[in-house]
């Protein structure tokens, strides 16, 4: 009898935790919505027009305050969004409260009263233990309904991010991951433990995701809260690893010492005046730097040492620890925002229009990776050499950006230079270009009879400027453009007899 007991006892035990298991699934279900999106991105060959727009869809979690969380490749250059309840056949408009691309996260809302009644947010959980077993949640194409896939984790480190070219610390698991999936949750303990963000396209792997992990996640949520975007700092110098002992002999480090050697500081950075080139970066915020620049960020986990730089916010003290010249020093530098690029090509920029100009039919712009990848996926074999080496080159207070003659519209004004295009231009009448507003100003002020653009190489395109701004309606209106210039590129000074 007691047997028999116990037995039912289990039974029922065992009926119970089936049932919150299932009620706790149904929650987690519940919570993750779908997102579609209707995008046009600039068209950065002919910059003041869009693309053709594209429909896509993602998914997304719902966290606390009617938010939901998702990523930023999802909704950029968006023009219409609209977020769908699992189960629910109807799609509300949703809009976006806050974006981060360089960590590609974005937060959504739904104004709709009633939609997130009955949704129980997620929160936002730690991260898992190496081979923990993890859930992705989310809607991947090939069907409509929510999808649940599991894998473990196999690797935590900073990878280069797909979408805003940051490098930060990212998480990798074997779970399936296919488009649609993105934004949504990786799902731990019954929270919030990562966004899917990118899976590997390389063609040699199978099965491998990657994951902004919950660092990256509550680094941009604190962000967010006064509704500024001040991102990830940035210190504003580089290095190499110190893993040749003659280096290391070199600057006066003994056999057992580590660091990263310091090769470059940016002359307008929040480093300058602080830390030197050929500095021994020691410490960073505690953290231990060994040989390869790596530092130990959780129990026998390793990364880049910039994991301890992305832990601050804008103005915060980063204490570093430098050996120079045999001597040991403690400094701080101020975390700084990343006002503008210290690569002399920019990272690719979404949600704004590009920057061009027209003048004498030829169309400037300014180099970025916006231009670049717009030779399609392969634009690492596709794109110009020019561009592609400029990548290396780092900027100055002098030249901060590059200006490229894309193409030429076909006039009696530039004959003898139809054929030229992406032309990377060096000086404009000797004058050395710093950046395109200031290229534009010289260009538009200008009181020579001719304006003569050069290359590094010598090479030279010759306008003659009376005939340049005499032709300029005609110009336009001949390929049906409507301005000689984008909108964040405002007239000063003298006024020229063209349209503005």
């Amino acid at each position: 009898m007691i047997v028999k007991f116990i037995i039912a006892s289990l039974l029922l035990f065992s009926a119970g935790l089936q049932a919150d298991t299932k009620n706790d699934i149904e929650r987690l279900k519940n919570a993750v919505v779908k997102i579609h999106a209707s995008s046009a991105a600039p068209d950065y060959f002919t910059p003041w027009r869009l693309m053709n727009s594209g429909q896509s869809s993602g998914s997304g979690a719902v966290i606390s305050g009617n938010r939901i969380l998702t990523n930023a490749h999802v909704v950029a250059n968006a023009r219409y969004l609209q977020a769908q309840k699992n189960g629910d056949p109807r799609k509300y408009l949703a809009r976006i409260l806050f974006v981060s691309h360089d960590s590609d996260l974005a937060i959504l809302t739904v104004d709709e009263p009633g939609f997130f009644d009955h949704l129980n947010p997620l929160a936002i959980g730690t991260l898992p233990d190496p081979l923990q077993e993890v859930s992705v949640y989310g809607y991947p194409f090939g069907g409509s309904s929510l999808s649940i896939t599991k894998g473990i984790l196999s690797r935590v480190e900073h990878q280069f991010y797909a979408h805003g070219g940051s490098y930060l610390l990212a998480g990798q698991i074997d779970a399936a991951i296919n488009p649609g999936n993105s934004g949504g949750p990786v799902i731990a303990n019954k929270k919030i433990v990562g966004v899917v963000m990118q899976a590997n396209s390389g063609g040699r792997a199978e099965n491998l995701g990657y994951f902004v992990p919950p660092s990256v996640i509550k680094h941009v949520m604190k962000d967010a809260e006064d509704s500024i975007n001040d991102g990830f700092p940035e210190l504003g110098f580089r290095t190499q690893s110190l893993e040749s002992p003659a280096v290391k002999a070199a600057y006066g480090l003994k056999p057992h010492q580590s660091g990263a050697l310091v090769t470059k500081v940016f002359s307008d950075s929040p480093a300058s005046g602080v830390v030197q080139a050929n500095d021994i970066i020691t410490r960073i915020d505690g953290f231990e730097i060994a040989v390869d620049r790596s530092i130990e960020f959780r129990k026998n986990m390793r990364t880049n040492f910039k994991y301890a730089i992305d832990q601050f916010h804008l103005g915060e003290n980063v204490k570093m620890t430098l050996a120079r010249g045999g001597k040991t020093l403690e400094v701080s530098v101020i975390a700084g925002k990343q006002d503008r690029s210290y690569s002399l090509v920019q990272n690719e920029r979404f949600d704004q229009l590009p920057s061009y100009f027209i003048y004498g039919g030829i169309v400037f712009v300014p180099l970025n990776m916006n231009l670049i990848k717009r030779w399609g996926r392969e634009w690492q074999n596709k794109a110009p050499v020019s561009f592609l080496h400029a990548r290396n080159r780092w900027s100055s207070e002098e030249q901060q950006q590059l200006v490229v003659a894309l193409n030429i519209l076909p006039a009696d004004v530039n004959l003898g230079f139809h054929d030229w295009k992406n032309w990377i231009i060096d000086t404009v009448n000797g004058q050395p270009i710093k950046n395109f507003k200031q290229f534009y100003s010289t260009i538009h002020n200008t009181s020579q009879k001719h304006v003569v653009l050069k290359d590094s190489f010598g090479y030279q395109l010759v306008v003659d400027h009376q005939k340049a701004l005499a032709a300029e309606k005609e110009i336009l209106a001949r390929y049906q453009i409507p301005a000689s210039h984008s909108p964040d590129l405002r007239p000063a000074g003298k006024v020229h007899s063209g349209q503005d």
